[in-house]
């Protein structure tokens, strides 16, 4: 944590170092023409780098607020032990709003999905592998299941900012050996429900499938959102506006982030960072001008409600 200026309002900046995993060449980052490409250079160490430069900007012109910088290891990993947000909140760290370097191409991301991790387990019957008409496959039936989970209702539902949740077959488990029909599969599904919809009836859908199985909730994380008539919200979009082509609205976000964490604790937040592409991809990467163009944008959006205080 780095914090400059002790006025009003007091803004946090977020970031996380950690990455999905990615192949060996992705380590050894390069440039090509103006894209630099490299594991977790979009998502979000680019944007890290230019907040780290512009707490420095800050620091020298003077901050009439105060800003702190966030930095956790462990947006990226899956869920169970306390996160680094949640620590960091138990620790003081809250305030009036909240950025976190998300990329986004330099919209603004005023809304995300929430999260729903299932597991569906499909119990079949063994038999030899040479006479699978004996026994039932559990793996078969699991893609029947899932087949008719991607036709429910829920997954029709569409908001102002969303076309659809997102489905994702993430993980499935099942069988042992090649001469044996296996008699159990699971799988794993990673929901991304709207902020209109709830997961208990998505849940309830599920469940409905006519198909005997098993389903387990592992993980819920809500939808964040705040809205476009937020006045910090609006001050970042007028900043902005300054250096993007076009109009920097509001948009929905498929994927979650940190933000959940500090809703929680009553701190409005967005997504917004800078212009790249491939992120969780083998072909990650980030515009490099647009970090300098994040930097500054940062440090005017910083100088703006400084200069208004806390009610702007």
């Amino acid at each position: 944590m780095v914090r400059v200026g002790d006025g009003d309002p007091r803004i946090l900046l977020h970031g996380h170092v950690d990455v999905v995993p990615g192949e060996e060449a992705q380590f050894e980052p390069r440039e090509e023409e103006d894209e630099l490409y490299g594991r977790g250079v979009y998502d979000m160490k680019g944007a890290l780098a230019a907040m780290m430069y512009a707490i420095e900007d800050l620091q020298n012109l003077g901050c009439e607020a105060a800003v702190e910088l966030l930095v956790v290891p462990d947006e990226e990993g899956e869920h169970g032990a306390k996160t680094g947000a949640e620590v960091l909140i138990g620790s003081g760290h809250v305030g009036d709003f909240l950025i976190t370097g998300e990329p986004t191409d330099f919209h603004i991301g005023t809304q995300a999905k929430g999260v729903l991790d299932v597991r569906v387990t499909m119990r079949g019957k063994s038999a030899h592998g040479s006479q699978p008409w004996l026994g039932k496959n559990a793996a078969l039936l699991a893609y029947e299941h899932y087949r008719k989970v991607a036709d429910l209702p829920f997954t029709k539902v569409r908001s102002d900012l969303f076309p659809y949740p997102s489905i994702n077959l993430a993980r499935i488990i099942g069988g042992d050996v090649l001469n044996r029909v296996p008699d159990r599969c699971t799988y794993d599904l990673d929901v991304r429900f709207l902020p209109n919809q709830d997961p208990e009836e998505i849940v309830r859908q599920i469940r409905s499938v006519d198909l005997p199985a098993d389903v387990e909730v592992l993980f819920y994380r809500e939808p964040t959102y705040v809205t476009r008539k937020n006045p910090y919200v609006k001050v970042l979009r007028e900043v902005s506006a300054r250096h993007f082509r076009g109009n920097p609205v509001g948009v929905g976000r498929h994927g979650a982030s940190d933000i959940v964490y500090f809703q929680r604790a009553g701190v409005p937040g967005v997504e917004f960072g800078p212009v790249g592409g491939g992120h969780h991809g083998p072909n990650e990467y980030v515009v490099s001008s647009s970090l300098e163009t994040y930097r500054q944008m940062i440090v005017q959006f910083v100088q703006i409600v400084g200069r208004n205080g806390k009610v702007i």
